[in-house]
Formats: structure tokens, C-alpha cells, sequence
């Protein structure tokens, strides 16, 4: 039997109109929410995914500051920015479009953003709080992941997890989210370097592939039942593709994220979720509004 498909876009939905009825109640207050975006450089996959969640803040309300440096600033300019969209109050959420060109400090560059307008949930001080399960804006992928499994009624608790993948932006978080209390699954980080991997996934109840290698999960490395969440997005002379291999994989899983339409949107619909979150702690922090 196929898989069940996980459709990204059906989950995101649910949350776009949760962030949209949250921007109306914000806005009868007398207070729009303001996302600014910082792009650096001219890589074309770059300029998409903030071009796409401009149209997504449009879409709901959110006002859009964009800030778009085609030539190369230095450390210290591309930090004064940053900077400064931390102390305007009239800027709830900051998104610097990762990866930074050669030569910039990324963490340096995510340091600068206010802990409390970081809708990315990258700065060390959200990520200190996801590690000691206080509230906070969480990663976007990894919360995303999240929502979909919750989305589609699929239990975590008690469930072996294992996620093939250990950076900082999504395997780690996600494994926290995992086994946080309240989701309670027990959960394996693997890589690279982990010795029979294919037979370690074999064991996993909820399998997430996060490492940016085409097609790098057969079926094989798939447990007959498994719920299979594939985070990779890979550029290939076929199209874009994930690190799993779709067709041989969702004929052993029970459920399976596509590539594209899965996890991918969500992403996008959980930045705008942080953002109305942040927006909410401005109010508080200004006062108040109207």
C-alpha cells in the first residue's frame, strides 16, 4: 500500500489562517506587524525563498521591511544593520536570509538580532531555551516538522525517532523538539559517521532525513510502517528532489513528506507564525497599543 502524503501545503494552510486571524486581532488594537528581511548578495535560490515570504507576510497581513545589499557589505556594516532593525520598534521580527556569502560570520551576524525579534529562533540565547524547554520562538523547519506530525494526528509519544542529520539549524533542534516533554518520543541523532547507518534507521518508528544528499534514503533503510519526514531540498537535472528516495520509499512507509509540497512550506508558514508571536511580546513590552 502507498504511503499517506503529508502535504506541506494542506498543514501550512492551517497555520496561515491562524497567523491571519492573529494579524486582525493585532490590527483592531491599532498595531501591524512588521517582518524585516535582510538579503545579502545575489544568489538565486536566496532571492526565491525571500521572495516567497515577502508574498507570504503580504498575504496576511504582515508589513514587509526589506533590506536587499547586492554588493558585499563588510562584517562590521552588514552588523550595523542588524543592529539597527533590532532597536527600531516598529520592526517585531528579523529574518537574515541564510547562508551569508563568503567571508561574513553568520553567528556573528545572528548575534546582533534581538533575542526577542529573532523569528528564526537561531539566536544562542532561543536555542539555550529550546535546550531547557522554556518558551521561545523555535527554528522554523523543526517546528514545522512538528506541525505536521501533529497536523496528521501522528503519534510521537513512545516513538523511536531517529534523525539523520546534526546541524544546527534543523537536526538538532528537531531532535530536541522530538523528545521534549509533552512529545516524549526517544530519539537517535545520526551522520556521516555512524557506523551502519541503514540499519539504525531500520529501527526508527519516525524517520527524518535532513542532510542534503539526493535520494540518499532507499527504502531499504526504512522500517515497513514508518512515518517518513523528508527535510532535504536537492537541485538535480530531474527537478528538485529530497533526500529520500520518494518513489521506492513511500511503497514501505506508512506516511511521507514530498519534495516539493512538504516541509518546505511549512517553514515559510511557521516564520510567519514567530512573527505574530514576537509582534504580541512588542505590545507587551511597549505597553500596549491604541
Amino acid at each position: 500500500m502507498a504511503a499517506m502524503l503529508l502535504k506541506g501545503g494542506e498543514a501550512a494552510s492551517a497555520v496561515m489562517k491562524e497567523v491571519a486571524a492573529g494579524v486582525a486581532d493585532l490590527a483592531r488594537s491599532g498595531y501591524v506587524p512588521g517582518l524585516a528581511t535582510v538579503l545579502v548578495g545575489d544568489d538565486p535560490a536566496s532571492h526565491t525563498y525571500v521572495r516567497a515570504k515577502r508574498r507570504d507576510a503580504a498575504k496576511v497581513g504582515i508589513r514587509s521591511i526589506h533590506h536587499q545589499l547586492e554588493e558585499i557589505p563588510s562584517q562590521e556594516e552588514l552588523e550595523d544593520l542588524v543592529n539597527g532593525l533590532s532597536a527600531d520598534p516598529g520592526v517585531d521580527g528579523i529574518l537574515v536570509q541564510l547562508p551569508l556569502p563568503e567571508g561574513l560570520d553568520e553567528g556573528r551576524v545572528v548575534g546582533c538580532i534581538d533575542p526577542r525579534k529573532d523569528v528564526d529562533g537561531l539566536h544562542n540565547e532561543n536555542l539555550g531555551r529550546l535546550v531547557a524547554e522554556l518558551p521561545g520562538p523555535r527554528p522554523c523547519t523543526p517546528a514545522g516538522v512538528m506541525r505536521i506530525l501533529s497536523h496528521y494526528d501522528l503519534p510521537v509519544s513512545g516513538k523511536r525517532a531517529v534523525v539523520v542529520g546534526r546541524s544546527f539549524l534543523v537536526g538538532k533542534p528537531l531532535a530536541l523538539l522530538l523528545a521534549t516533554k509533552g512529545a516524549d518520543a526517544t530519539v537517535t541523532i545520526a551522520h556521516s559517521r555512524t557506523v551502519d547507518l541503514e540499519s539504525l534507521c531500520r529501527e526508527a518508528d519516525i524517520l527524518v532525513a535532513a542532510v542534503g544528499r539526493a535520494k540518499m534514503v532507499k527504502a531499504s533503510w526504512v522500517k515497513p510502517g514508518a512515518v517518513v519526514i523528508d527535510v532535504g531540498i536537492n537541485r538535480t537535472a530531474e527537478g528538485l528532489v529530497g533526500d529520500v528516495d520518494f518513489a521506492e520509499v513511500s511503497e514501505v512507509a506508512s506516511a511521507i513528506t514530498p519534495v516539493p509540497g512538504g516541509v518546505g512550506l511549512m517553514t515559510r508558514a511557521m516564520l510567519m507564525s514567530n512573527t505574530v508571536s514576537a509582534a504580541r511580546g512588542n505590545i507587551s513590552g511597549l505597553g500596549g497599543v491604541g
